[in-house]
Formats: C-alpha cells, structure tokens, sequence
C-alpha cells in the first residue's frame, strides 16, 4: 500500500478506483468470482506464494475488496489493512495474532461483550491470561505489566459509558515494555480519531456500524503497519478464512461516500440534543464525550476531533415500571443493538434485568442512545415526550 498522505474527500471518492480498468465505470464493479484461472504455469508459480497480495482466490484477496483495504487503510493512516466479515472477527484474529500460551493480555475493563469473551472464555482456555483495569488511571497499565505482557487492549471511548485512556502514554509506555497496543475505534471512526498518530499499533472497527453506516451488511477491519498486517494475513486471517464477501465490500464502499457527512450529522445532532437534556431533573446522569465538565475533558480535546452519534443517560426513577414505559413510549428511535446507521436507537439495560445467565453491570436506569440522520428537533421532542413516564 502507498504511504502516499490523501485528502478524506480523495480517500473516499478516489483512492483505489482506476476506472480505466474497468469500462470507466464510475462504481467500481462487484467482482463476484470466487476463484482467478492462470494462463500459464509461470504466472501460476508467481503469485501462488502470496494469495493476500493476488487474485487467486478470494478467501485471500478479491480486487472488489481490494479497492476497499486502500481506503480503509488511508483513513487511519495505516500502511495497509484487513477487511473481515465481522467485527468480532477483527478483534479476535488481531488478539490471537498477538499471544500465545502463557502469555499476557492488559484490558481496559467492561470491553465490548465479544472482546471480554474471547479474552475469557476462549483464549483462557488456550493458557493465555487477561488481567482487566480502569483504563482511566495511567498507573493501573504499570500495575498490571507482567514480565509476560504482550498485549495491552484499548476501547477509547468505550461504547457504553464512554471513557478514554491516555493514547499517547499507553502507546510510550507499551513501546519502552516491547508490548503491542491495539484499540477499537469504533467510536470515533477515522474522521475524529486516529490513533496511529498517538503511537498505537493496531487499530480495529466493525465496520457494520460507521464505516458502512446503513445497517445492511456486517464488517470488520484491522490497520496497521505492513509487518503486522503481513503477519496476521499469513496467519490467522488465511487460517479463519473471515475475508468480507465481494458484495458487502461494494456495500461498504458505497458508504463510505458518504462517512464524513453522516458522522458529522450525527455528531452536531447529538451536540444538540444532549445540551438541551443537560438540565432536565427527570434524568440522573447524562455520559456524553463532549460534556465540558467531564473528567476527561482535557485528554479528550488532545485525542478526539468529535463524538458522533453515542450518549447515554441514566433516567432519575427508581421504578423499573417507568423506566419501561419510557423504552415504549419513544416513537423515533429503534429499540436495537449496533449504532452506526442513519436510523436513531436506544440500547436499555433494564432488557438484561431478570435475564437468566446475565448479570448486568450497569443500573436498569441506564439506557444509550445513537443518535441518526433524521431531524434533531424531531428526536428531542420525542425523548421529551418519553420522559413524561417519570415522575
């Protein structure tokens, strides 16, 4: 991949897109084959050592998905990246591409439900140990080192209540202990936050969420430098076989036409409604990244150009029964999971209460919201509305 530096408007409308080679077409074709076919033995021999840099069968590379890998890489500044087809599936072959048996794993505590699995459930079972930290305290990081660490796992902001860690000081001080950093980013996206530049080796995305940002295909990616990348591809990538499908990578591209619009929509809406809710005694507590009088406010400025759609706040009622009604009474956010679309969703916690095999950590008044590309106003009037049920 180029280390050439890009515009974001190039990167996601240019880069990668050599129209010539495909009938000047302006969308780039969905090449929709799973296997190349070789005119001689020679030019068989030649690409057969490296099936993740040739089109040979797509479990490896397709040039659709190729296009994809370009952009991707470009807007996390990264040498190169690795489209999969999942998130959870970037997170795993980037972990497991980095431990073994006996080793080590630093993370930041409450990570997202697959991370906090496979660190527990799957790779414990294979004699790799995890030790989780409030990210927030930089000292905690230097606590948990062990002469084993090989591995400190980041979510800055995490995605539900949203605290950061230091990128700068975990990036230096993983460096001085030769342990590989990586980070989920999906938060932010590459348009607010781009964590190679703070010294992080690994970045990581489900793309199902912004990147693609119309809820219809799932997707994850992984940037970082060509070692590493190499590394995962010959590896864990190749092994799994998780590569995204042609179309879902002509999906994807197509939505990132649009990243830096959406994102910023959703951020500016979000801005809005969170500071017309700051006041409102029928909420407890808002969780918002650009809240001024956060704890963090300062190390946010230094590391996050924006926030996106995400907040969260807990609802001032100790009444299961209202926090309920609340949930049924809002008509224009979607009761799901995920964020990232151009649809508004709320994520209640009072859904995992009573739930047999689940012990939610967060209070059942608790409930975060993503934040979507339709009317600000619309939506403020409509949690307004909601939080009549509280009384």
């Amino acid at each position: 991949m180029s280390s050439t530096k890009y515009s974001i408007s190039e990167i996601l409308n240019e880069l990668g897109e050599n129209r010539e080679d495909y009938f000047q077409a302006v969308a780039p074709p969905i090449i929709q084959s799973s296997n190349f076919h070789f005119k001689t033995l020679d030019s068989f021999r030649e690409k057969i050592v490296n099936e993740w840099t040739s089109n040979i069968y797509t479990r490896g590379n397709n040039p659709t998905v190729h296009i994809l890998r370009k952009k991707i890489a470009a807007l996390e500044g990264a040498e190169d990246s690795i489209i999969t087809s999942s998130g959870s599936a970037a997170i795993a072959m980037a972990v497991i591409s980095q431990v073994k048996a006996g080793d080590h794993v630093i993370c930041i505590q409450n990570p997202y439900s697959w991370t906090y699995k496979l660190l527990t459930n799957l790779l414990a079972r294979f004699g790799v140990e995890s030790t989780f930290i409030d990210g927030t305290n930089n000292a905690n990081f230097i606590k948990a080192t062990k002469d084993n660490t090989k591995l400190i796992y980041l979510e800055s902001p995490n995605s539900l209540t949203f605290e950061v860690q230091d990128l700068r000081f975990v990036a230096n001080f993983a460096r001085e202990n030769n342990i590989i950093t990586a980070i989920d980013n999906t938060h932010c996206t590459p348009i607010y936050q781009n964590p190679l530049s703070f010294g992080i080796d690994i970045v990581i995305h489900s793309a199902s969420k912004y990147l693609n940002g119309h809820s219809d295909i799932l997707g994850g990616v992984i940037c970082a430098n060509n070692h590493i990348i190499r590394q995962i591809a010959k590896q864990e990538y190749m092994i799994l076989g998780s590569i995204i499908s042609p179309n879902d990578a002509f999906l994807m591209i197509r939505g990132l036409r649009t990243l830096a619009l959406r994102v910023e929509r959703s951020d500016s809406s979000c801005r809005y409604i969170v500071d017309h809710l700051a006041q409102n005694p029928k909420i407890k507590k808002i969780y918002y990244t650009q809240d001024p009088n956060h704890p963090q406010a300062s190390l946010i400025k230094s590391q996050m150009k924006g926030n996106g759609g995400l907040f969260s706040l807990e609802l001032n009622t100790d009444s299961m029964q209202e926090v309920e009604d609340f949930v049924h009474s809002v008509r224009h956010f979607l009761f799901a999971v995920s964020w990232g679309g151009h649809e508004s969703l709320i994520f209640p916690t009072c859904a995992f209460y009573g739930v047999q095999g689940i012990k939610p950590y967060l209070p059942f008044q608790f409930i975060r919201f993503y934040i979507g590309l339709e009317d600000q106003e619309l939506l403020l009037q409509d949690i307004l509305q909601a939080l009549e049920k509280i009384n």
